[in-house]
């Protein structure tokens, strides 16, 4: 019987894959058997995460590769992919996980660096990157493309409003690249997380009384694991999700 969430023999680039929910992307390929780039601003992190993550799946040196990247910079991104094409060989599976939010408050207030530097940093390097990788997929008529949003894309927010706008910008990219590229057998999805225990969001769940009030809406009245949204990206990347493109998936405990 096939295994429909085998990634063996797929190489995947992971942006910001040494903490949260991009590691445990990368974690949750690797142990169904991709070959991951471990990617993040610090070399020394990546480093520790891909040597981790070799000791962890079994027969597994080399299974993960480290190429740190600053996601703002697109000389970085061009040697993110050129360094793994040089190392692997090629991308099958690209995950745009990477992302900043330097600004929390009302969008009345928010100083110009701070929008354009969300904005280049969420949409305009997963661009970039896009951009990059697409040229190849599209001659092998074959690939994946996997860009994490928010549920703040699908909603208005009073404090993390410019947030919101290029998470929502990000699940168009996700629906226009699938459109684009769908007759090469290209699939674009993205994954719009709820509340996740990552340092990312640690100011809405480190606080017990903050923990409470942030999870009250949620469905399942919890917040969620970053494995929960790791396992989601290797659905979207195998063949178990061989039909789904153009998508967002939403995973937020139900949210109301």
């Amino acid at each position: 019987m096939e295994n429909l969430f085998d990634l063996t023999g797929k190489v995947a680039v992971i942006t910001g894959s040494t903490k949260g929910i991009g590691k445990s992307i990368a974690e949750q390929m690797a142990a169904h058997g991709a070959t991951v780039v471990v990617s993040s601003r610090k070399s020394d992190a990546c480093d520790e995460v891909a040597a981790g993550i070799n000791e962890m799946v079994a027969g597994g040196a080399g299974r993960a590769v480290p190429v740190p990247c600053n996601i703002g910079d697109k000389d970085q991104l061009q040697r993110l992919v050129d360094e793994t094409r040089a190392q692997l060989g090629q991308i099958d599976i690209l995950v745009c996980n990477a992302a900043v939010n330097p600004f929390y408050g009302s969008m009345a207030d928010i100083p110009d660096t701070a929008f354009d530097k969300i904005l280049d940093s969420n949409i305009k390097s997963n661009h970039w990157l896009c951009q990059m990788v697409i040229p190849e997929m599209v001659e092998r008529k074959d690939g994946v493309i996997i860009i994490i949003s928010s549920i703040g894309g699908l909603r208005g927010s009073p404090v993390l409003g410019t947030y919101a706008i290029s998470k929502a910008a990000d699940m168009q990219l996700a629906r226009n690249i699938a459109t684009e590229y769908g007759a090469h057998n290209i699939r674009a999805n993205a994954i719009a997380p709820g509340l996740i225990r990552t340092d990312f969001a640690k100011a809405l769940w480190d606080n017990p009384e903050t923990l409470k009030n942030s999870t009250a809406s949620a469905a399942l009245r919890r917040i969620g694991e970053p494995e929960e949204i790791g396992g989601a990206a290797v659905f979207l990347a195998s063949r178990a999700g061989s039909f789904m493109t153009g998508q967002t998936l939403v995973i937020d405990g139900g949210r109301a």
